[in-house]
């Protein structure tokens, strides 16, 4: 199901730099959200028209709360950044196809995540290790790094300038620790992703992607955020599945990253 709503705001924090958390009070998109989701948050000035996509770092339907961590990257989120605890938010949500966390039911799982595609991974880490999956993070950052002592299992970190764990890449980390795995749900940078889905294959590792890509509409109709495919799309009639509504979450088999 998807929903327009007001969210109230809970409170909003810098994690990082020009990183921010931002908790929202929803009636029923938060209790919806599955990892891997994401959400359309709209600006209040009316010159922007376009939402701007937010995946879903935390959702917790008991409290009716959802929490989205996001980058300042331009006007947009540089208006949510400055929202205030009581500031109502409108959003659309819960979009998108999100993890098939069945898929590592039994098995040993890599939850990777890449600068801003490691807020996805907190919710998605949390619900694996809720059901008794044997699951480790590891999550790649350029320096600073933020969310990693909220991850509840086993974390293993990288930073490009080895200011903390492994120095270089998430797959730099997965060689160094020996990490093994029958399943990885990754998000991050599609440099990331080519590199994680051509370790996965050499593994013979199943593997989902998140992908990380701009998007207009967030519904499907525009076309701006495809990647090649293997099938021919419905709506298109031609190779291509589009983030916002076949993903943002694929097999790393179907696309072409």
């Amino acid at each position: 199901m998807k929903y327009r709503e007001k969210a109230t705001v809970l409170g909003c924090e810098e994690i990082g730099t020009r990183i921010f958390s931002l908790r929202l009070e929803t009636r029923q998109i938060a209790a919806e959200a599955r990892p891997g989701q994401f959400v359309s948050v709209y600006c209040s000035d009316a010159s922007r028209l376009l939402p701007r996509p937010i995946s879903v770092c935390e959702a917790d339907a008991g409290a009716g709360v959802l929490r989205l961590v996001f980058r300042i990257a331009g006007k947009g989120t540089q208006e949510f950044s400055r929202l205030c605890s009581g500031d109502k938010v409108d959003l659309a949500g819960p979009l998108g196809n999100g993890f098939s966390l069945e898929m590592g039911e039994g098995k040993r799982i890599l939850a990777v995540g890449g600068g801003i595609g490691i807020p996805p991974m907190l919710e998605t880490a949390k619900r694996l290790a809720s059901g008794g999956q044997d699951v480790t993070a590891v999550l790649g950052y350029r320096d600073e790094v933020f969310l990693r002592d909220e991850f509840p299992c086993r974390c293993i970190v990288a930073t490009e300038d080895g200011s903390c764990g492994t120095r270089g890449n998430v797959l730099d980390a997965i060689r160094a620790g020996k990490l093994e795995a029958d399943v990885i749900f990754a998000c991050g940078p599609a440099v990331m992703l080519r590199a994680i889905a051509a370790y996965a294959r050499e593994h013979g590792i199943l593997c989902q992607v998140s992908m990380e890509e701009k998007m207009a509409c967030g519904i499907g109709a525009c076309l701006s955020c495809v990647y090649k495919s293997k099938e021919i799309d419905t709506h298109s009639q031609v190779k291509n599945k589009r983030v916002c509504t076949e993903g943002p979450v694929f097999l790393s088999t179907d696309i072409e990253i």
